[in-house]
């Protein structure tokens, strides 16, 4: 069997549907302008159930932000610091280095005045007569003597080591020999 229907329920379907239509044409039109009007920038607000932070938290964030500006503030310091010092080194490293220089100069100077003497001493003992410059390396130190011979021509060393005493002549002739005794073989 069939159900039968009711007369004017389907215009009363009709009617809701029109009379929604017209409140929600209502309800839009206003939203434009309240829209226009409203500022640009709306202002954020907190959300309502976010509790503020604690006190005892507040206080020890802004301690520890302090901390570390000091501590920030003590580094910078101190960096400051070490670039002046390593300015300072490096200053007194070049200072350093061109008193070096100067000193290899003076020494070298010095070398070369010192070898230049020795090297005419040689030359007036090789000059002397055989007998009197042996009486002369018989009363020098051996070690002193030995430089002296050792720098001689061989004639001339000879001719004075011969002359000399047996015992000052033996020892001289040893430190000559072992003077390069110690240096490095191939």
């Amino acid at each position: 069997m069939k159900a039968r229907s009711r007369p004017g329920r389907g215009a009363l379907a009709i009617v809701a549907i029109v009379l929604a239509s017209s409140g929600a044409l209502r309800l839009g039109s206003g939203i434009g302008r309240a829209l226009a009007e409203a500022p640009a920038t709306a202002p954020v607000e907190t959300p309502r159930d976010c509790p503020a932070p604690p006190a005892a938290l507040a206080e020890a964030l802004s301690a520890r932000e302090a901390r570390l500006k000091t501590e920030e503030a003590a580094l910078a310091q101190r960096v400051a610091a070490l670039a002046l010092a390593d300015q300072a080194i490096s200053k007194r490293m070049g200072e350093l280095k061109a008193a070096e220089e100067e000193m290899k100069k003076t020494l070298s100077i010095a070398d070369g005045a010192a070898e230049n003497d020795l090297a005419k001493l040689t030359a007036v003992y090789e000059a002397m007569k055989p007998a009197e410059a042996a009486a002369l390396f018989n009363k020098m130190d051996p070690e002193f003597a030995a430089g002296f011979l050792g720098r001689m021509r061989a004639e001339a060393a000879a001719a004075i080591l011969s002359g000399m005493n047996a015992d000052a002549a033996y020892s001289i002739s040893v430190l000559i020999a072992g003077r390069n005794a110690r240096a490095p073989k191939n």
